[in-house]
């Protein structure tokens, strides 16, 4: 309390946060209307070297007791690369008159000279309560026309360059002046709510149909989402006695990993019963009906596939790759076994740890409107791809899981590997104990350590090998049915019919045309090429004997 006073701002939510050791923050962006005037506050409290935040292209330890805020609006995540618990004091604020004075003294990371030192601020030892100045109002009953324009100017700005902005700009400035006439008849009285509405459900259509839902930020977030979250979901309050009081106090823990900043707990729905008990496979399920895994080796596309089904109604994802999700719960990290491998059989399944897992993915859930689910059993997408050695694990945690199992030609697989463990951003166990090679990047694989010493190309090929033999094992023990197989080579020839093909086996309804061209996936290193690989062709040849056998596996399989 004394640290947030002496910061002199106007505090909003405030908490203490806790990260396992071997545990990160997944990459995302802060898309809430709440982050959207707010800045986040740290301070750490018990932390070492090995926490590391990379935000935007620079990367931060934040030792203890410092204070730094940061740009919440660019991708970032932390990682706790050791086994010590990292806490912080974490604030949020719209700023405040005395937090203004210090901002402009800060230095960014990098530019601290001998002319500039941080201040001490020691403990008050007079034991006078501390004094606080705190949010009472965050956002309108009705969003006023200038604060509507200011968030609309503001994405604009940040739209990725296409064609289609041009009538989408004009559109939005139909909307918003529309809504400022309105505003100037109505205010935020209640007698306007329903006009209101109708502008904002004719402004949806108008974008849906101009294509904006496939327009992106500079940040690789969607311009729509951004959007629904600053404007559309957010211009008019939900009235009481729609799901509860009046919408007027609405913090956000959302963020895009495109997820929350730091993936703070939320409330399990009050209807579940047993939120998140794992149960055997003969019994009903009654939070998750039949969940979708999507299983492959790293850099397969499944990034790309997880995006386009994560479009179909009623399907809820947690966002992103769930490595946090997983091995944040203890006894899931390859720390608790030896450094293993990301390998996790049925006996990993013990009862607290598929409770604690379960109710870690329900919480995460939003569909691709963003929102939460209500009441299970839901429909749940996922794909991590160190889930493709975790078949048997995932089976007796969620009972009815179903997997889909996608298979990319392994000479573009391997050359995409081999660029993403040389360009660093893909490194999961920097600090793998026993292994002196480069970083180590992807997934770890069964006999990772017979691999110390050898060239980059053969490292990838085994790494490969062995995730194609143990998934491809996997899935032959599988009942018929509780698996489907998609090639990647067929679904960039056909994303209509290979989806529709998916969403017919799941039971899941699809109500999108997907174009020729799908979007870039978020994690693409380089444009898309099928010769691409040929930059690598000798060393990928040079390994055939590894990776082959298991190729041949996987074609037979598809046919």
């Amino acid at each position: 309390m004394q640290v947030l006073e002496s910061l002199g701002a106007t505090w909003g939510r405030a908490r203490l946060m806790r990260l396992n050791g071997q545990a990160e923050v997944r990459a995302h962006v802060d898309i809430n209307y709440y982050w959207r005037e707010r800045m986040r506050v740290h301070v750490p409290i018990v932390t070492t070297p090995s926490v590391r935040f990379p935000c935007g292209e620079g990367e931060v330890n934040m030792a203890a007791g410092e204070c730094w805020i940061f740009d919440t609006w660019r991708r970032h995540r932390v990682l706790n690369q050791g086994n010590d618990t990292r806490i912080h004091l974490v604030a949020d604020t719209v700023g405040g008159e005395r937090f203004w004075d210090l901002l402009a003294q800060a230095r960014p990371p990098g530019m601290r000279g001998p002319e500039w030192q941080p201040r001490l601020i020691s403990p008050r030892a007079d034991g006078a309560a501390p004094q606080l100045d705190l949010e009472n109002f965050n956002a309108p009953a009705v969003m006023s026309p200038w604060e509507l324009r200011e968030h609309i100017v503001f994405l604009l700005g940040e739209a990725v360059p296409d064609p289609r902005m041009g009538p989408i700009q004009q559109a939005l400035l139909r909307f918003a002046r529309r809504w400022h006439a309105l505003w100037a008849a109505c205010g935020d009285r209640g007698e306007g709510l329903p006009r209101y509405q109708r502008l904002l459900a004719g402004i949806r259509a108008e974008l849906d149909a101009l294509g904006a839902g496939q327009i992106g930020l500079k940040n690789e977030l969607g311009f729509l989402q951004a959007l629904g979250a600053h404007v559309l979901d957010m211009a008019v309050a939900q009235p009481a006695g729609a799901g509860g009081a009046a919408q007027t106090d609405r913090h956000g823990d959302q963020g895009v990993h495109a997820g929350g900043a730091a993936v703070p707990e939320r409330p399990a729905p009050a209807p579940v019963s047993r939120p998140g008990q794992a149960q055997p496979a003969t019994e009903a399920d009654e939070l998750f009906e039949r969940p979708l895994f999507i299983v492959s080796p790293p850099r397969s596309g499944s990034t790309l596939l997880f995006e386009t089904l994560a479009a179909a109604p009623g399907l809820y994802s947690p966002g992103d790759e769930s490595h946090a999700l997983i091995e944040g719960v203890p006894g899931l990290s390859p720390a608790a076994h030896d450094w293993d491998s990301n390998r996790l059989l049925a006996e990993h399944a013990g009862a607290p740890v598929g409770a604690a897992l379960r109710e870690r993915f329900f919480r995460q859930l939003r569909d691709r409107d963003g929102q939460p689910p209500g009441a299970g059993p839901v429909r749940m997408l996922e794909k991590t791809p160190k889930n493709a050695l975790r078949i048997p694990f995932l089976r007796t945690v969620f009972p009815q899981a179903r997997f889909v199992f996608l298979y990319r030609e392994p000479r573009q697989v391997l050359a995409s590997m081999i660029d993403g463990w040389r360009s660093g951003q893909f490194q999961t166990y920097p600090r793998l104990p026993g292994w002196d090679g480069p970083a180590w990047s992807f997934l770890l694989t069964p006999g990772w350590r017979q691999l110390a010493g050898r060239p980059l190309e053969e490292v990838v090929a085994a790494q490969w090998a062995a995730t194609m033999q143990v998934l491809l094992d996997d899935l032959a023990a599988l009942p018929a049915g509780e698996w489907i197989g998609i090639e990647h080579g067929r679904f960039l020839a056909d994303p209509q019919g290979e989806v529709r093909r998916i969403c017919d086996w799941a039971g899941l309804a699809w109500d999108r045309t997907l174009g020729r061209e799908l979007p870039l996936s978020r994690y693409t290193l380089t444009p898309p090429d099928p010769e691409k690989w040929r930059r690598h062709e000798p060393a990928i040849e040079a390994t055939r004997a590894l990776w082959e056998p298991q190729a041949a596996r996987a074609g037979a399989l598809l046919g």
